[in-house]
């Protein structure tokens, strides 16, 4: 099975910061009170030294766990193309496993969005007959590919379009 794009790590690791951003702001509002009455300075020093020993704590701790996290999506997400379907394997921790047959498949799109177009990649999105996304939209569609190089996205896109041309006939 083939790895993904190196640049995979980034779009990982951004999305993991982003979406911890939240969290970081429920923690603060929870925790930030209990530091400050745990401090035994004077108040004006015990507030910045707490605030900034709080906000150093979850930077770090942020730091640590999207690193982690990139890497361990990184190496868990692989992608394979067979005489008649494609193979997708991903998750960290509930595995997830989904093959494609190419009758199934409808479309294909390439998206390269800024990040990507500065380290070199490429997303996938095959589109399939019979799968719907969620109604809540942000889902994506069952062929995704978060990061393959531009090269090997439009070799991708090639290959299905021929097999999709055969099927119909063209």
């Amino acid at each position: 099975m083939k790895q993904l794009h190196q640049g995979a790590k980034w779009g990982f690791r951004i999305r993991f910061y982003f979406s911890s951003l939240f969290l970081i702001f429920i923690f603060a509002s929870f925790f930030f009170p209990i530091a400050m009455s745990l401090s035994h300075f004077s108040f004006f020093d015990s507030f910045f030294v707490s605030l900034f020993s709080f906000s150093l704590f979850w930077i770090v701790l942020t730091a640590v766990l999207g690193e982690v996290y990139s890497r361990l999506a990184y190496k868990n997400w692989k992608y394979e193309l067979t005489s008649h379907e494609i193979k997708l394997e991903r998750g960290i921790i509930w595995k997830r496993y989904s093959a494609i047959p190419f009758e199934r498949v409808q479309n294909i799109d390439i998206q390269r969005g800024i990040l990507a177009r500065m380290l070199g990649f490429s997303t996938l999105n095959i589109q399939t007959a019979g799968y719907h996304m969620p109604a809540r939209g942000g889902g994506v569609s069952e062929g995704y590919i978060p990061a393959v190089s531009v090269k090997d996205a439009e070799e991708i896109r090639d290959f299905l379009i021929k097999k999709i041309g055969k099927r119909q006939g063209l």
